[in-house]
């Protein structure tokens, strides 16, 4: 689990294909040498486990499946990546939760300044749109952001100079891709909302018959 709020932006030093996917090394000082054997840490905004660290740099290794449904794969030598290690029970939660597991492929179809402020408009898949309300949370590339409107499945942001600085979201531009996680909580409550028989899940026929 993890926040959204970025801790470094490291970079890719070497991705080569392994059977089953490829194998990430990525650069990042501040945060490699204390990395562990099995620990989870968001890449972009993709769950993926360390499998090797030294000083300066770790390896992972992204699955045929990962490499198919996010961005990871495209991210090449030099690629600015944000990183994430995973949550702590006594961190502070400034973001949401994040759990590291793209939904889906967003096109980022406008990067627009205005001021100091970045912002961005963003296609996303149509199955995604009962997740997105203007106010609400979703990771983008990892990094956790609230939705100003939306039309659609069809989002803006307004990305915060803090954010441009600690991130690698001052590099996108428009018509690339980026990695789309919705709001956990959304999707629970949508999977309770669409249980139709019985009691095994929130209904609005329940919802009346508890006096809400």
């Amino acid at each position: 689990m993890f926040t959204g709020l970025i801790q470094e932006v490291g970079e890719i030093a070497e991705s080569r294909p392994r059977a089953g996917g490829r194998d990430l090394t990525v650069r990042a000082p501040g945060m490699a040498a204390d990395l562990a054997l099995g620990e989870s840490v968001a890449i972009s905004g993709v769950c993926l486990t360390v499998e090797a660290s030294e000083a300066s740099t770790f390896r992972v290794h992204a699955g045929e499946e990962t490499l198919r449904r996010t961005t990871i794969g495209q991210a090449g030598h030099g690629a600015r990546v944000n990183l994430e290690r995973a949550l702590l029970p006594t961190s502070r939660l400034g973001g949401h939760f994040v759990q590291g597991h793209v939904d889906g492929l967003g096109i980022l179809s406008a990067v627009r300044p205005s001021g100091t402020t970045l912002w961005f408009e963003i296609e996303a898949p149509p199955d995604l749109e009962p997740y997105l309300a203007p106010k609400g949370s979703v990771a983008v590339d990892g990094v956790s952001l609230t939705l100003v409107e939306c039309r659609g499945a069809r989002f803006s942001l307004a990305i915060i100079p803090h954010t441009v600085a600690e991130t690698n979201l001052g590099d996108r531009r428009a018509g690339e891709a980026v990695n789309l996680e919705a709001d956990v909580l959304a999707k629970y409550v949508e999977r309770l909302l669409a249980a139709r028989e019985g009691r095994t899940g929130l209904t609005e026929e329940f919802l009346r018959e508890h006096g809400f």
